[in-house]
């Protein structure tokens, strides 16, 4: 077994038991102290009024989703931008070096287009929004 990798298992069980031995430490040597105050939820001095569990629009996540996806495309695009022209004066031909990215914004194009058909990025309008509509109305 080399030097190497003693020091990488050294640094492993440190990496592991550090965290678990001052977990075990501070389990047995802080105050336990149980008051009714302690297990109330705090929200920054407020007092908590009404349910934790509501319902998000499903439509935030995809739309989020979406983001991801095409913010990503960003950190793929800007890599091929600054060796287009290396490339270029290397002697490649045109063709071989817009193709693959051509074809990279053509799989965005018809992942956009799919799901601007399939109604992911309209927003559906909620039951409370038509009837504040029809009430202005």
């Amino acid at each position: 077994m080399s030097t190497a990798w003693i020091a990488i298992s050294a640094m492993a069980l440190v990496g592991v038991g550090l965290p678990i031995g001052l977990i075990v430490l501070s389990s047995l040597l802080r105050p336990s102290v149980p008051e009714p105050g302690k297990r109330q939820t705090y929200e920054s001095g407020e007092i908590p009024t009404g349910g934790t569990r509501f319902r998000f629009n499903v439509q935030y996540y995809m739309v989020a989703l979406l983001f991801v996806v095409f913010d990503v495309e960003t950190a793929f695009i800007f890599p091929w931008v600054v060796i287009y022209r290396d490339a270029l004066n290397a002697g490649a031909s045109s063709f071989d070096v817009l193709a693959p990215m051509l074809a990279f914004l053509a799989v965005l194009v018809v992942a956009l287009v799919w799901a601007w058909r399939n109604g992911v990025v309209s927003w559906a309008r909620s039951q409370t929004t038509d009837w504040q509509t029809t009430l202005e109305q």
